[in-house]
């Protein structure tokens, strides 16, 4: 295990998490089209940042840091790291951040079309938690972490986690979509907000009824409790940010311009979202790693590192 590779992974997934709501401020201000250039802005690298190019042009800058640290940690990656499987995500890692640099240039040169716009909103989401789980499966934890038992006669906990993991994702497509429908000065259509309304329902439902069971079953393994406490501890924030950004965006329309109530609330659901994503992926891997699909193995008294 290289401790300077997870350290630096975890400076990517960070750097990240920052690229996810830098992105988020881009929409919420409405600046999609402040340039209708890429890669350039108003034909240059380093144009003037004011108005909305501060946010687009921005967002740029943010993304091409991100691309390069991501670059470096492939490279560190394929010099420290023996696991075959770790070195192939990786190089989906660079693929992916590829990937997302193209889908915003054709945000842009399209006229930010709403599939575009959402599979580029989504897939930042599946890159964060990309370079998360490279900094879970470097880390010290992971390395160490031993085999536990389940309760016999039990729903296996990692369908439970592979079932909230689902829906999250489901309802993070369902909200790129709602907040890229419709812009500032405009109504958000109603039966998107009915869906993200009903998964909002489901995700509640899915991640409480898994966090709750991982605390019930396996209280005083912090490798398990902590990330499901922190799941849990966010999915209340975010509901409440939920319900408190419909209500400046449903304001936001007779405003002359963004303000900044309607774009602080919005970005700040975006980014709890990712991070109760991002959690429940934590909580998702590490059941996987200490609960293997057959416990025939499995040593009744070992228990995983505390982390």
């Amino acid at each position: 295990m290289s401790r300077g590779l997870n350290r630096y992974a975890i400076l990517v997934a960070c750097a990240t998490f920052f690229l996810i709501i830098a992105g988020a401020l881009v929409t919420s201000h409405d600046a999609g089209l402040a340039t209708s250039d890429w890669p350039r802005s108003n034909g240059q690298f380093f144009p003037k940042m004011v108005g909305n190019l501060f946010w687009e042009h921005g967002h740029r800058m943010v993304a091409t840091t991100v691309g390069i640290l991501t670059i470096g940690l492939l490279i560190f990656i394929l010099a420290k790291e023996s696991r075959s499987w770790v070195r192939k995500l990786g190089v989906f890692a660079l693929l992916a951040v590829i990937a997302q640099g193209l889908l915003g240039g054709l945000t842009v040169k399209l006229m930010l079309p709403l599939a575009i716009s959402t599979a580029h909103a989504t897939l930042a989401q599946l890159f964060f938690c990309t370079t998360v789980s490279l900094a879970i499966f470097t880390s010290r934890s992971w390395m160490n972490a031993t085999p536990i038992a389940e309760e016999k006669g039990s729903l296996p906990l990692r369908y439970l986690c592979t079932a909230a993991l689902v829906t999250i994702f489901l309802q993070l497509i369902i909200g790129a979509t709602l907040r890229h429908s419709a812009t500032w000065d405009k109504q958000l259509p109603t039966e998107l907000i009915l869906a993200h309304v009903g998964g909002a329902f489901a995700v509640t439902l899915a991640l409480g009824s898994t966090g709750i069971t991982v605390l019930r079953r396996h209280k005083g393994i912090s490798f398990l409790t902590r990330p499901a406490t922190v799941a849990l501890t966010l999915l209340v924030v975010q509901l409440i940010l939920g319900l408190s950004a419909y209500l400046v965006r449903a304001a936001s329309p007779n405003d002359p311009q963004p303000l900044n109530p309607m774009v602080g609330v919005t970005v700040a659901h975006v980014a709890c979202g990712a991070l109760v994503f991002v959690t429940t992926i934590v909580l998702t891997l590490r059941v996987y790693k200490v609960m293997p699909a057959s416990d025939s193995a499995i040593d009744l008294s070992a228990r995983p590192l505390e982390s």
